[in-house]
């Protein structure tokens, strides 16, 4: 059903695009920075609904319960909250006080799966599809590399303000009607971000071993006439490797690697192991 025929289907409707706007920006605004871990971004998601409910709810006292009901706890990743909001809006602008309890089974219910999808597609692969492109662009010099970064941030608070018009106007039938699409497209974005980070391992990560056997009057380098012909940059791809595994390991934290590589890399240079 287009936006259109929902406006005509819904005569007294209350809420506007202008409200939906608003809830979104309030959202990416405030979304967890009145994060808690009793209701975690409860707060937040009723920080950015208040003034669609104030107009769903005249009656003070039922406002009063809209409010309190959305204090309860909720947490997803942040853009896919604007989906839920405008479908909770939806509901409450049509039924009231009595959606109450369907409105909170609905938040409940969905935060997780959205959270799973999101995670996937905008906590890892968005930053890290754009953000490698964006850093070899900067690496090489390139000036674009940081205008496309910040071009392509902007583009996406766009896009996260319109997630809630389009709950508005979908509902939970988009996440229904779209569940297998959304999969496959979860999988192909995996595998391209997987192919980006893989080619960014032999172009960025550089490591080299000047190391030289001489047997009689033959002089064999290591890197050039062994490593290069087993395969192209396996020394970056040993390394990544590494410290892959240390990321997973409770014990090392992120500076604790990155202390590791500068000492190593010092070491190496050093007695001319690596460089």
């Amino acid at each position: 059903m287009s936006e259109k025929e929902i406006k005509e289907e819904n005569k007294k409707s209350v809420i506007t695009k202008h409200d939906l706007n608003r809830m979104g920006v309030r959202w990416c605004f405030m979304g967890v920075n009145a994060f808690n871990y009793e209701t975690q971004e409860g707060p937040g998601y009723t920080y950015a609904v208040a003034p669609a409910l104030r107009k769903i709810y005249p009656n003070d006292d039922d406002y009063e319960k809209a409010i309190a009901n959305h204090l309860k706890y909720f947490n997803t990743t942040t853009a896919m909250a604007n989906i839920l909001m405008g479908a909770t809006t939806a509901m409450e602008e049509k039924e009231s006080v009595k959606s109450l309890d369907a409105v909170q089974g609905l938040k409940t219910s969905l935060m997780g799966p959205l959270a799973g999808i999101a995670d996937t597609l905008i906590w890892v692969l968005w930053p890290t599809i754009i953000g490698s492109i964006s850093g070899y662009m900067a690496i090489k010099g390139n000036p674009l590399g940081a205008i496309i970064w910040f071009l392509c941030n902007i583009a996406f608070f766009f896009v996260k303000v319109w997630f809630t018009r389009l709950g508005y106007f979908s509902g939970t039938k988009l996440i229904t009607s779209l569940g297998d699409r959304i999969s496959i497209f979860t999988e192909s974005a995996s595998i391209m971000g997987l192919t980006v980070v893989g080619a960014l391992i032999a172009s960025v990560v550089t490591v080299t071993t000047p190391i030289t056997f001489k047997f009689g009057a033959v002089k064999m380098g290591l890197q050039a006439d062994i490593l290069d012909k087993i395969m192209p940059a396996l020394l970056p791809v040993l390394l990544t490797w590494v410290v892959y595994k240390l990321i997973g390991n409770k014990k090392w934290t992120m500076n604790r690697i990155i202390l590791l590589l500068i000492v190593f890399a010092m070491v190496c240079s050093f007695f001319n192991i690596l460089k």
